[in-house]
């Protein structure tokens, strides 16, 4: 078993998408191992998203992620890194897969709706970004 982080971004949350998100994610056989919703703040999404600080993307990204509610979450599944990714679907909603979220409810390359690990080092620095292991099932 493997544990993956992922973010239902505020697009997806204000469009009242969550829920469809989460029965996706379900269906995609992921075991949900922690859930909160919360609003980042200035700091949190700038110290999240600090890798991509020298990108041309980073000020609207950290702007776009502090715009309303987010939906962060822990999954777990076998290779749950790559199956999250397969699940989310191509950055660019036009370059994504039929039945991807991203296809069905992204849409812009930059309001994507979904962030997922990309590596077992990612989600081992995001998921304590935001998860205590008290948090976690």
């Amino acid at each position: 078993m493997q544990r993956t982080f992922a973010i239902i971004k505020p697009d997806a949350v204000a469009a009242g998408q969550t829920g469809e998100i989460l029965a996706h994610i379900q269906k995609a056989g992921f075991k949900i191992g922690g859930m909160k919703m919360k609003r980042l703040s200035q700091l949190e999404a700038e110290g999240f998203y600090a890798v991509h600080k020298e990108r041309p993307f980073y000020g609207s990204l950290v702007k776009f992620m502090t715009e309303g509610p987010v939906v962060v979450l822990v999954l777990e599944a076998e290779d749950a890194i790559r199956k999250w990714r397969d699940t989310m679907g191509a950055t660019n909603p036009a370059n994504a897969a039929e039945g991807t979220i991203r296809k069905k409810f992204a849409t812009s390359i930059e309001r994507n709706c979904v962030h997922g690990s990309d590596a077992p080092e990612t989600a081992a620095v995001e998921i304590p970004f935001f998860f205590s292991s008290s948090e976690l099932l």
